[in-house]
C-alpha cells in the first residue's frame, strides 16, 4: 500500500503549490496560537481555496476551547480535525468531522495504552514530543515502539525528514507520514526541494 503523505505547518500560498505540485495527500493548517506556524482563518481561507480536489485540508488544534473550534470550521473548509494536547475523546467527536488524535510518545509513553481512550479516532498520528505537548519540535523517537495491532492507521510524524523517512516507512509500514520541520527553511517557510525530496524518499521506502 502506498505511504500517504501530510505537509503540516502550511502559511504560505507558494507552499501549497509547492505541496500539491509535489503529490502530497493533504496539508496541515495550525489554529494553535503559540505556535510559530499558527495562522489566523482568514488566511486559512485564502490556502484552501488553492487545494485542488483530493488533497484534504487539516486542522491542527491544542486545547483549544470548543467555541474556537466552531468558529474556524465556521470560516474554513477543513475536512479532517488534528488534536495534539489532552483532549478526551468526547470533545474530539463533538464537531461531526472525522479527527486524528495525536499521542506524544517521546518520554517512554505506551502508545497501545494511550490509543485505547480514543477508540473511534480515526486515525492516530504517533509523535515525538511528550503526550499532551505541542508538536512541531522536529524530536524523532524509536520506531521500534510502534505497536503493530493498532485498531485504526497510523500515522507517524517526529523528526521525519528527507535523509530518514525511506527508512521509517520500511520500519513502521505506517498509513501515513506528516512531517514539518523536516522541510522547511525556517519555521513556517516550507522549501519546495525538500518537499519533492521527501516525497522521492517516501517512494522509496514504499518500493524497498
Amino acid at each position: 500500500m502506498r505511504t500517504r503523505v501530510k505537509i503540516c505547518g502550511i502559511t504560505r500560498e507558494a507552499d501549497v503549490a509547492a505541496a500539491v505540485a509535489a503529490g502530497v495527500d493533504a496539508v496541515g493548517l495550525v489554529f494553535y496560537p503559540k505556535s510559530s506556524r499558527y495562522i489566523e482563518p482568514a488566511t486559512a481561507v485564502r490556502l484552501v481555496s488553492r487545494l485542488p480536489p483530493f488533497v484534504t485540508p487539516v486542522g491542527l488544534f491544542m486545547d483549544a476551547d470548543a467555541d474556537q473550534v466552531r468558529e474556524v470550521l465556521r470560516q474554513v473548509r477543513i475536512d479532517v480535525l488534528q488534536f495534539h494536547g489532552l483532549e478526551p475523546a468526547a470533545y474530539c467527536r463533538g464537531f461531526g468531522r472525522p479527527y486524528m488524535k495525536a499521542l506524544g510518545v517521546g518520554a517512554d509513553e505506551d502508545a497501545g495504552t494511550l490509543a485505547q481512550a480514543y477508540p473511534d479516532a480515526s486515525a492516530l498520528l504517533l509523535d515525538g514530543h511528550a503526550h499532551g505537548q505541542a508538536g512541531g519540535t522536529g524530536r524523532s523517537f524509536d520506531w521500534r515502539r510502534v505497536p503493530r495491532d493498532f485498531a485504526q492507521p497510523i500515522v507517524l510524524a517526529g523528526g521525519l525528514k528527507p535523509d530518514n523517512v525511506a527508512e521509517a516507512v520500511r520500519m513502521v509500514r505506517p498509513y501515513a507520514v506528516d512531517v514539518s520541520s523536516g522541510v522547511e527553511a525556517a519555521p513556517g517557510i516550507k522549501d519546495a526541494g525538500l518537499i519533492e525530496a521527501f516525497m522521492s524518499e517516501v517512494r522509496r521506502g514504499d518500493s524497498e
